[in-house]
């Protein structure tokens, strides 16, 4: 088609897209063009904007690299990931809810015990860690695969510290005979989304703050369930209702209490004052 306008574009697009070989891919791109064609007309996109536009996402692509996922963080803020979350884990009501899963997930963190101390170092108070891991109908997962990580009391995940200071406040566990588990790790502390990048400019741009309150991620898998991607929030943290990133959940709420120095849940003496967090898991079956 030649001569084309700007009432005839969108259909001379979508016509190129009639023999695409993947039904799938071809819904997926019809829809993506009726909406960006329908939003630069709702908005009257200028030049300027839309080459704002296309520099800001050049430069989310420039920053992201493999131990920061600009594009993660672009889709948290917008609330596109926890949309797409949703919409892919429902759930039965007696099911841990599912959120998002962050920029900061790292393939292959070390194996510890149960009972072990995951900070391996990462600065904070201490802080146990246990619960159970069950199924819809009370049943005990045994063996169930526990990957754990968070931020430190600086806020910063290990992965963002330059030099290589090898894993912390991050591991893999897995489950007892009876679907328990417990560890030593770091209280959890609210902390700013990486915010120096355009993400960080973004949110500026917009008068939003990027802070998230104090949670520990947690993904779970077992044989016969479905993989759960979670997160569990600490109560009374200030950002429980302004996530920079929307995951927040008030099933995924719960108390970190606070001990005074003497006797630890791990058999020791701690010297310091410390904390606790029972937390228990319920996977949904698969069909």
């Amino acid at each position: 088609m030649r001569n084309l306008n700007e009432d005839t574009i969108t259909q001379a697009v979508l016509a190129r897209h009639v023999d695409a070989p993947s039904p799938r891919l071809k819904e997926i791109m019809t829809s993506l063009v009726q909406h960006l064609h329908s939003f630069a007309r709702e908005v009257k996109l200028t030049e300027a904007e839309w080459v704002q536009g296309i520099e800001f996402l050049t430069q989310v692509g420039h920053i992201t690299d493999d131990k920061r996922q600009e594009f993660i963080l672009l889709s948290d803020t917008l609330g596109l990931s926890t949309l797409v979350t949703a919409m892919n884990h429902r759930k039965p009501p007696s099911c841990t809810e599912a959120t998002v899963f962050g920029p900061f997930f790292v393939e292959g963190s070390p194996d510890y015990q149960n009972g072990d101390d995951i900070a391996n170092g990462a600065q904070g108070e201490p802080c146990f860690v246990r619960g159970t891991v069950r199924g819809t109908k009370g049943e005990a997962i045994p063996h169930a695969k526990l990957e754990v990580w968070q931020a430190d009391a600086d806020g910063n995940y290990d992965v963002q510290y330059k030099g290589d200071h090898g894993h912390r406040a991050r591991g893999t566990l897995y489950t007892q005979d009876d679907g328990g588990f417990h560890f030593t790790s770091i209280l959890a502390e609210a902390y700013p989304i990486p915010h120096d990048g355009p993400v960080g400019r973004m949110l500026t741009a917009l008068n939003r703050h990027p802070w998230r309150p104090a949670h520990l991620h947690f993904m779970i898998q077992a044989e016969g369930y479905e993989t759960l991607v979670t997160h569990v929030f600490r109560d009374g943290d200030q950002y429980l209702d302004s996530d920079a990133v929307f995951g927040v959940r008030s099933s995924l709420i719960a108390q970190w209490v606070r001990h005074e120095p003497g006797a630890t849940p791990a058999g020791t003496d701690s010297a310091t004052p410390f904390y606790t967090l029972d937390f228990d898991f319920v996977l949904n079956p698969k069909n």
